[in-house]
């Protein structure tokens, strides 16, 4: 012992003092002279090079006895001990790179002593310490999707799956056989048996964790219809409203026969389906929103689960085709990092899209119909290329691109209605009908605020990932807010897409996304209202998404509103909303911000 720490050996450093502290183990080596630089050798941080935070250590694991090495970096080592026996045990951690901080690598730490007992005690002291942090995950569901991504699911469940054993976590893992078979799985379980998992992981793309968003979320999150505007028909007054918060607080909603259900997002002959440009059959599911006068639920309130919670949490092993979620809440599109996040417990709060479907085209009866969506949804150009990419389903992922330039060629626009709530917080900016033939940026004409990227430990997202659970009564206080004074813009015209981002949607081919400042927890929708513009312009607009530090959003004919709610009209036959990816046949929506609804094993995008 010597200075309340212990002498052990570190593999290929030497003799090292090691204590433990509050937050995690110290590292002094006994000769610095000889070993100036073997902890960059290790993949160290230079910042992190005399301490592991038991925050990035993910497992510890007593090892057999075996050669321990000394200071890889001098002939001087100490004489006997270069490649001597010990036991050993070996702490397996994190550490990430300058270039990359959000890509996380994981290194191992191997410590000898000549003495056994000395080893097991060190191990049960860290083990003590590791089961101390609080928040990580011990049993999980897990998702694999067979197809995505040209098979890509399958293999990196097969890198990361070492990863989860080593960490002692319990994997129930289901590889899809079929459309629908993760949303089926998950709305059929109890809440008895939702409560025994810390969360639910996906090994696939965007779509595949749509599906499982709305399979937890259909029966589970108690909400009323999102607001509308006066004169939209379906309400007659926010009075009526209220009584439908407060009679939709006491009852989950309903949901369909799971017998009859079918999702689409993860069919057994496609690819993984994506947002922004992406494939699905009409959906088939049906989740319809609750009866406003349906009479409380009953039953055993102490099995609940309910939405939102601060103990269960979602997680993506990015494998799809765009990842555009995992990029816009990691930073990466790394399995190993996503598996990290997840192991070590990371949460943070998202917002998410509910989107109530009132009528599917002009003539159908009002069916008020329930979806989420974690990352965007998008009408017209948006829609009509995963629906365009049906027909091309032989191309493989080619068939995104073709169909792409197939739908801007046609360069197609859509009479359609918007009316969006805006809040002390909004900040529109908006272009009239007749003023949309030219490319003026907007900025020449209102002031340019300087944006703020959402990232780890985001200010401005902190106050909802750090509130915990809201009670019914906080619900409903905060709904009432909205109909307090609700004030309406409508917008009207030809559209060539109507889009609602609830994240950035960050992907490789736009990698500011498509809205560079939003946010991920800050209960906001960024509505992009496209106006019909001639064709050239429409390109130009589309090509800034594709390079860092453009502004796609400052054409005259580009609308962006920073809204928590609007609604949707279109008398169009057949139209079409892109929910993550999915095909959502609508022509008359109510879109409002869930802030925070979920926790997602993630900490946001590294600075």
């Amino acid at each position: 012992m010597q200075d309340g720490g212990e002498v052990l050996f570190l593999d290929g450093i030497g003799e090292v003092v090691v204590s433990i502290g509050r937050s995690g183990l110290s590292l002094q080596p006994l000769h610095p002279e000889l070993v100036s630089s073997c902890l960059s050798s290790i993949t160290l941080q230079p910042k992190l090079e005399n301490k592991i935070k038991f925050s990035d250590v993910y497992a510890i694991e007593l090892l057999d006895k075996g050669p321990i090495c000394g200071p890889w970096n001098t002939r001087t080592a100490i004489q006997g001990k270069k490649n001597i026996e010990m036991h050993r045990f070996v702490i397996h951690g994190i550490t990430r790179t300058r270039k990359r901080p959000s890509t996380w690598v994981p290194c191992e730490y191997i410590f000898g002593h000549k003495d056994l007992k000395t080893c097991k005690n060190w191990f049960e002291r860290l083990m003590a310490c590791i089961n101390n942090e609080g928040n990580r995950p011990k049993n999980l569901m897990v998702f694999v999707h067979p197809l995505c991504g040209k098979g890509r699911g399958v293999r990196n469940w097969e890198t990361v799956a070492p990863l989860f054993d080593k960490a002692k976590i319990k994997t129930k893992v289901i590889v899809t056989e079929r459309a629908g078979h993760a949303y089926d799985t998950l709305a059929s379980l109890s809440d008895i048996e939702l409560k025994a998992l810390d969360g639910v992981v996906a090994v696939g793309g965007d779509g595949l964790f749509n599906e499982i968003l709305n399979g937890i979320l259909s029966s589970r999150y108690k909400a009323s219809y999102p607001p509308n505007p006066e004169g939209f028909g379906y309400f007659e007054s926010n009075e009526n409203y209220e009584e439908q918060i407060r009679n939709g607080l006491n009852c989950s909603v309903r949901t369909p026969d799971s017998a009859n259900t079918t999702f689409p997002g993860n069919s057994s002959n496609c690819d993984d389906h994506e947002p922004l440009l992406s494939t699905s059959q009409p959906t088939g599911l049906e989740i319809p929103s609750q009866n406003p006068s349906k009479e409380p639920c009953t039953g055993d309130q102490d099995h609940l689960v309910s939405f939102p919670n601060d103990w269960f949490r979602l997680g993506i092993i990015p494998s799809g085709s765009t990842d555009a979620i995992v990029l816009s809440t990691t930073g990466e599109r790394d399995p190993v990092t996503s598996a990290l996040l997840i192991i070590l417990g990371r949460r943070m709060s998202l917002d998410i899209a509910q989107v109530v479907r009132w009528k599917s085209s002009p003539t159908a009866e009002v069916l008020p119909t329930v979806r989420y969506a974690a990352s965007f949804a998008g009408y017209g150009f948006y829609g009509e290329v995963i629906r365009e990419s049906e027909n091309y389903r032989w191309m493989g992922p080619a068939r995104y691109d073709f169909s792409g330039t197939m739908v801007f060629l046609k360069h197609r626009s859509y009479e359609a209605k918007v009316a969006f709530l805006e809040t002390p917080n909004t900040n529109s900016l908006t272009a009239s009908a007749d003023d949309v033939t030219g490319a003026q940026p907007l900025q020449s004409r209102h002031k340019k605020s300087r944006k703020i990227i959402c990232r780890t430990n985001c200010f401005v997202c902190k106050e909802a990932s750090t509130s915990g659970q809201k009670s019914e009564d906080e619900i409903a206080d905060s709904s009432r807010k909205i109909c307090e004074n609700p004030k309406w813009v409508w917008s009207e015209g030809r559209f060539l897409s109507v889009g609602a981002a609830v994240i950035s949607c960050r992907n490789e081919r736009a990698p500011d996304g498509l809205v560079a400042d939003a946010h991920l927890s800050d209960g906001f929708l960024h509505l992009l209202l496209i106006r019909d513009c001639p064709l050239p312009l429409y390109l130009w607009h589309l090509t800034q998404f594709t390079k860092k530090g453009l502004d796609p959003l400052s054409f005259k004919f580009v609308e962006h509103h920073k809204t928590t709610a609007f609604t949707f009209i279109s008398s169009h036959d057949e139209s079409v909303w892109n929910l993550d990816g999915e095909i959502f046949q609508a022509c008359e929506v109510s879109v409002q911000a869930c802030r925070g609804l979920v926790n997602l094993f993630a900490s946001g995008p590294e600075v």
